[in-house]
């Protein structure tokens, strides 16, 4: 009776025993999640575009998974510390403000420059007010839509300060918020507001809902687009060479195509 007891005791080992030698994952990345030899990328919602493109080609070109996680930080920041392998900004003073606030997430030293991208205004489609430059941001009437955070931060103030337009435009700003994606929602929940002063490149992802006034070269403003390895990242290799990826021809043509230099 006893043996028959051992054998059914054994029988019911044996799939266990088999489930454990079929895991590819670590202990680790079971408990987080994580997917093996996939790159896990958080960022704001602004290089989205270019970078989830990218990312496509890559896993094309190498076999190397890559999950891009976007939009405002705090929506990611939690998952971002058990799993990121990279992280990227919409501006250089954003990413560093993460690192404060975050200091064992990124490793400083892997801090790699991607291509800059130069601020506009966004208008309503066909442009009723017919803004054409900062100096008509000042008239009576025109309420602008500021965000005040998100790589933004001060960004209309730089491009006003220049030409002594600091106080119109300032008298114009209807309504502030902190981040582009609260932005897109009030843009496109009504058309309370006639303009943005934002980057270029968010107008590729609003063409539905936006006109574009470019600013002549003179007064234009750039911000960078910063990359780096995360401190606790167990795929360096694999992050590092995709960084490499981000800053080849190809993929300069394609953050071209999305708004940037």
């Amino acid at each position: 009776m006893k043996k028959t007891q051992s054998w059914i005791i054994l029988l019911l080992l044996i799939p266990l025993f088999l489930w454990g030698c079929g895991s590819t994952e670590t202990p680790e990345a079971q408990s987080s999640g994580k997917a093996e030899n996939t790159l896990y990328v958080y960022g704001p919602g602004g290089p989205l575009g270019p970078m989830e493109e990218l990312a496509g080609k890559f896993t094309e070109e190498t076999g190397i998974p890559v999950k891009v996680t976007a939009g405002p930080e705090s929506k990611w920041i939690k998952e971002a510390k058990q799993q990121a392998d990279l992280v990227y900004g919409g501006s250089h003073y954003m990413l560093r403000n993460t690192m404060l606030e975050h200091p064992e997430l990124i490793d400083e030293k892997t801090i790699e420059e991607l291509y800059p991208r130069a601020a506009g205004i966004l208008v309503r489609k066909g442009n009723p007010k017919n803004i054409r430059s900062l100096e008509d941001l000042t008239k009576e009437g025109v309420k602008i839509l500021d965000v005040n955070g998100a790589g933004q931060l001060g960004l209309w103030e730089d491009l006003a300060g220049r030409k002594g337009l600091i106080p119109g435009i300032s008298n114009n700003i209807d309504l502030s918020v902190p981040n582009s994606a609260k932005a897109i929602e009030l843009w496109k929940k009504h058309n309370k507001h006639d303009a943005w002063i934002t980057y270029e490149s968010w107008h590729h992802r609003l063409k539905d809902v936006t006109d574009l006034v470019e600013l002549p070269e003179e007064e234009k403003l750039y911000r960078g687009t910063p990359i780096a390895i995360a401190a606790d990242s167990d795929q360096k290799k694999a992050a590092k060479q995709f960084i490499e990826f981000l800053k080849t021809d190809l993929s300069h043509q394609v953050f071209q195509k999305w708004g940037w230099k």
